[in-house]
């Protein structure tokens, strides 16, 4: 384990000693929490962005697609614990 010093803002050192203290946390800890969330947000942004990119390439390459409205009612059935199959992609229209 590596040392890094960070300098806070007399303020914001007090917030977070008073959030500190009600999560039953020392400041440390609840920094060290705090750090490694924001850098596993920052990693599945990164993640999503990636497959976002891949997919849209995909789409660029071969023109298909699902619409929207069928993906939606594919979804909500689902999600409502319903057997329903994946619609079928289909060459996009201008």
């Amino acid at each position: 384990m590596s040392t890094t010093t960070i300098r806070l803002p007399e303020k914001l050192k007090t917030r977070v000693a008073r959030a500190a203290d009600h999560a039953g946390k020392t400041a440390h800890s609840f920094i060290l929490e705090a750090i490694a969330e924001k850098t596993e947000n920052a990693e599945h942004r990164e993640a999503f962005h990636a497959e976002a990119e891949k997919r849209f390439a995909e789409l660029l390459r071969t023109k298909k697609t699902i619409s929207w409205k069928e993906m939606r009612a594919h979804l909500e059935k689902r999600a409502a614990g319903k057997v329903s199959r994946r619609p079928a992609a289909r060459k996009l229209t201008p």
